[in-house]
């Protein structure tokens, strides 16, 4: 059976192009990308889907009235593709209540840093600024938090003498090209068990 998954992305959609190279060369089991909604039309993140023969959704936010209008539109689209599995790929909104509540533990995020540190925008930077040694990636679910929703995955970068926070953010996102995948798999072979705040591995 297949699993059937949405990303819902903002911007140029490398985590996007990571998960669907991985589900091409079969990494990822039995999984199909079956839309892509973005709430930036020019996101190169559906140029991408497009290039795939997946479908494409712009959903506009100004179109709505409001935050709850616009997600109402969203989990119509996602009920739609009888979405199993939504990612999060650089989507920049904060997820409400209700979209939450119908993909609880079925919705993840990717945050370029070290989870509980250095939640929101702007990870590698204030990781850098802060002068950490070592920096990384969290694939976690998504709760009503920012950020703070059960850690899946980590992956640890080092922080190399000379790095500026462009040099370590390019780092950081080759280990998320990695993790993000994992992760897939590993939902997609019903290998997770959450148990409150604790994703265990089966």
């Amino acid at each position: 059976m297949t699993l059937n998954i949405a990303v819902l992305v903002s911007g140029r959609g490398s985590n996007l192009q990571s998960i669907i190279d991985n589900i091409e060369n079969g990494y990822i089991p039995d999984a199909a990308i079956k839309v892509v909604v973005s709430d930036k039309g020019d996101a190169y993140a559906l140029e991408r889907a497009n290039d795939q023969g997946i479908d494409a959704v712009f959903i506009d936010p100004s179109a709505f009235g409001g935050k709850k209008g616009y997600e109402e539109e969203v989990l119509r689209t996602l009920e739609k593709y009888d979405t199993q599995l939504v990612l999060l790929a650089g989507y920049m909104r904060i997820i409400g209540k209700d979209v939450i509540e119908a993909y609880k533990n079925r919705m993840m995020n990717i945050h370029p840093a070290l989870l509980p540190s250095f939640m929101g925008l702007h990870a590698q930077k204030q990781a850098f600024d802060y002068g950490v040694k070592v920096a990384g990636c969290t694939v976690h679910f998504v709760d009503e938090g920012m950020d703070t929703g059960p850690i899946i995955l980590q992956r640890c970068v080092p922080v190399l003498e000379g790095d500026t926070e462009d040099t370590l953010a390019d780092r950081i996102l080759e280990q998320e090209h990695k993790i993000y995948p994992e992760a897939v798999k590993l939902f997609a072979e019903d290998r997770l068990k959450v148990d409150g705040r604790i994703v265990s591995i089966l």
